[in-house]
């Protein structure tokens, strides 16, 4: 029997290779809003920018506004869970520009219970896809105009996404013998 390994503490968010030209558009964010970027990372062909949880909507207005970067699109907004770590969420904010035809990821770290700004007053599209992390995860979003769940019924216990969600779901028995669960069936 082997030894389990520790779970992952997160995604390495490397920075980008030093012969690669970081886009236009992140370097006047820098110097915009100091401190509001955190780290700036390049995976596989895409950019990232961890940006601190209270400068979020700063970051995304300027984003948004700015000549150079004009996103116009937030295609996605989705989390990931990393239990181990104290900031246990990402939530990550999936952006296009559709005149520069150019894409960004944009990340926030979290707590549980941790609320994160809703960025609906910068693209409407976020609504649903704020609700949708909400319902499965339970990341709360402050100044979102509907915040309740989407996919699962209001009574629902629990966020199924999360890494430590019941399997069975919540309340449910765990019947490992399929003649147990006919028994209990077909009972009066």
């Amino acid at each position: 029997m082997g030894v389990n390994p520790a779970p992952p503490a997160g995604p390495p968010d490397p920075p980008p290779p030093a012969d690669l030209s970081v886009p236009g558009f992140i370097s006047p964010l820098q110097s915009a809003l100091p401190d509001a970027v955190t780290q700036v990372s390049y995976w596989v062909g895409d950019w990232t920018m961890i940006v601190a949880t209270n400068r979020l909507l700063d970051v995304m207005r300027h984003l948004r506004t700015a000549q150079e970067a004009s996103f116009d699109a937030c295609c996605d907004v989705t989390a990931t869970d990393w239990p181990p770590r104290a900031e246990r969420f990402d939530v990550s904010y999936a952006l296009f520009s559709t005149r520069h035809r150019h894409r960004v990821r944009v990340k926030v770290r979290v707590a549980d219970s941790q609320a994160v700004p809703s960025v609906t007053s910068v693209w409407p599209s976020a609504n649903w896809l704020e609700r949708e992390v909400f319902d499965m995860f339970g990341i709360p979003f402050d100044g979102h105009p509907d915040l309740r769940r989407i996919l699962m019924p209001d009574e629902w216990q629990g966020h199924p996404q999360r890494k430590d969600y019941p399997l069975e779901g919540p309340g449910e028995m765990l019947l490992e013998n399929p003649m147990d669960w006919l028994r209990l069936r077909y009972e009066p």
